[in-house]
């Protein structure tokens, strides 16, 4: 019977296991991958062996040696295989899928941490004085990270364990600095981390992140990243301009209530569309669900309202001055969720954990600022409506106000509002999630595209041709239950009125 082999074996000084090893290599048993380094798997690429053995080959060919500079400080290799250990002696060696930097250095330290397979991993403060080194390589992965990511990794962990987090950081450093020879590094973290907690000048971070929060305006560094990415798909990828032609007052109106009805319906205020007209035409409210009649209600006094709808900042007070008061419209029959004032404790949905409370100002500054430079119309109000969704800067009702907030983007350039009806609503959240987790524009900007093309083909001339050609495109359906089809491919609505444009260059 054949002996059960590891999938990792390795050369030995111990004659008898050397010549087992010879035995196992001659009948093709396993083979070698790397110096010293042989497997049992025959099937898999050797790069993959590595990777799935990784610290196990290295705490075997370099034992107690500590993971360090980079790799200690993100905790994995980085992604093309490269892995810095300070060791006995320097070296570079390279075996498949792998690259391992040996750096001659001081080896563990008492507050340097086991690892795996003896290894050793370089403590928090000894990492961040390793990562503050000058580096000078050329032409391969350098052994420090980039200044701005040091701070925001200064920052993030100031955002999540607060300023002490920080200045117990400072003091273990201090301590370990001459025994490492870092005396030059240790002052560039304690210039960093002054400027973070502003004691010491901004002006040397580099970091957007650290400096927002140095300047009292801290923000969430990987929602901003999330932005950014969108606001490069948005000015490279030029979207539809649909002008509204619905003029009439009555058109306008009805318009606006199924906006309000399905902007609602989204967040689980469902009503049967003959009861959401009775509350908002009729003055009806259900005796055992008034407060959800007043989400309906409230959502139609602000998107039915052309003049408030015709409103956009043209400066960041102006749009948190604008957020807040439309919000608390929406949200005044809640008076528990506090309408119009931003959250005091964390939110989320599902595994998605929105802005912190102390972020929200900043991360909203932040986006602000990126959607000036997106293009006015479809694109902004995109932009505009994922920013607020996003951040969720308020106790409930982040959804809707996002919306109205996309709506008057809209409104204001003249172009055809969005409704995103019930058999939509998973792939609109689906998109955001996407967005969200994955920062993949493309699916949002598409959904919504397809959303306001919908809306623009909606026959308006009274609520019973309006209701039913609803019915007939599955607008009422629940996702699982049909697709939204386009009031002109059953010819129930006009032709799509649609202006191409182009995004400007980029600069």
């Amino acid at each position: 019977m054949q002996e059960n082999l590891p999938e990792i074996l390795f050369a030995s000084a111990d004659k008898a296991e050397s010549k087992r090893i010879s035995r196992l290599v001659h009948t093709k048993r396993i083979r070698k991958i790397a110096p010293r380094v042989y497997t049992s798997n025959l099937q898999d690429e050797p790069a993959v062996v590595v990777a799935r053995n990784l610290y196990l080959i290295l705490g075997r060919l370099f034992p107690c040696a500590v993971l360090s500079h980079r790799t200690a400080l993100q905790g994995k290799p980085t992604a093309d295989g490269t892995v810095f250990l300070t060791y006995k002696y320097s070296r570079t060696v390279r075996i498949p899928g792998a690259t391992i930097h040996l750096l001659q250095g001081q080896q563990r330290l008492e507050d340097d941490h086991p690892f795996l397979d003896g290894l050793f991993i370089a403590s928090r403060h000894r990492a961040y004085l390793e990562n503050l080194q000058l580096s000078r390589t050329r032409g391969s992965t350098p052994k420090t990270l980039p200044k701005a990511t040091v701070e925001e990794c200064l920052d993030r962990l100031c955002q999540i364990q607060g300023e002490r987090a920080l200045n117990d950081l400072r003091d273990k450093a201090r301590i370990i600095a001459p025994v490492l020879g870092m005396e030059k590094e240790f002052q560039r973290l304690n210039g960093m981390i002054g400027a973070i907690l502003r004691s010491r000048p901004a002006t040397i971070l580099v970091s957007g992140a650290a400096r927002a929060r140095a300047h009292g305006m801290p923000c969430d560094a990987e929602r901003v990243n999330a932005f950014s990415r969108l606001f490069a798909h948005l000015r490279q990828s030029p979207l539809p301009a649909r002008t509204e032609t619905r003029r009439a007052p009555a058109e306008n109106r009805l318009l606006a209530f199924f906006e309000s009805y399905f902007s609602n319906y989204i967040e689980g205020t469902e009503f049967e569309i003959g009861e959401a007209y009775d509350i908002v035409f009729k003055g009806k409210i259900p005796a055992r669900r008034p407060q959800d009649a007043h989400d309906i209600l409230g959502t139609y006094r602000i998107v039915s309202n052309p003049e408030e709808m015709g409103k956009v900042p043209s400066a960041f007070d102006e749009f948190l001055a604008l957020l807040k008061a439309r919000h608390h419209v929406i949200m005044e029959g809640r008076p528990e969720k506090l309408p119009g004032e931003f959250k005091t404790d964390p939110n989320r949905a599902g595994q998605t954990h929105f802005v912190a409370p102390e972020l929200v100002q900043g991360t909203l500054a932040k986006g602000y600022e990126l959607s000036m430079a997106v293009d006015p119309g479809l694109p902004r109000a995109i932009f505009i409506m994922f920013l607020v969704a996003e951040v969720h800067p308020f106790t409930d009702g982040n959804g809707r106000i996002a919306r109205a907030m996309m709506n008057a983007e809209l409104t204001h350039n003249g172009l055809c509002r969005i409704i995103v009806p019930t058999v939509l609503r998973d792939d609109y959240l689906l998109a955001l999630r996407a967005m969200t987790r994955k920062g993949a524009p493309e699916t949002l900007a598409r959904v919504m595209d397809f959303a306001q093309q919908f809306t623009n083909e909606l026959p308006l001339g009274s609520y019973e041709a309006a209701t039913q050609c609803l019915t007939e495109c599955h607008a009422f359906d629940e996702p699982d239950e049909g697709r939204l089809r386009l009031p002109s491919a059953s010819g129930r609505g006009p032709a799509p009125n649609v202006l191409p444009v182009k995004n400007p260059p980029l600069p």
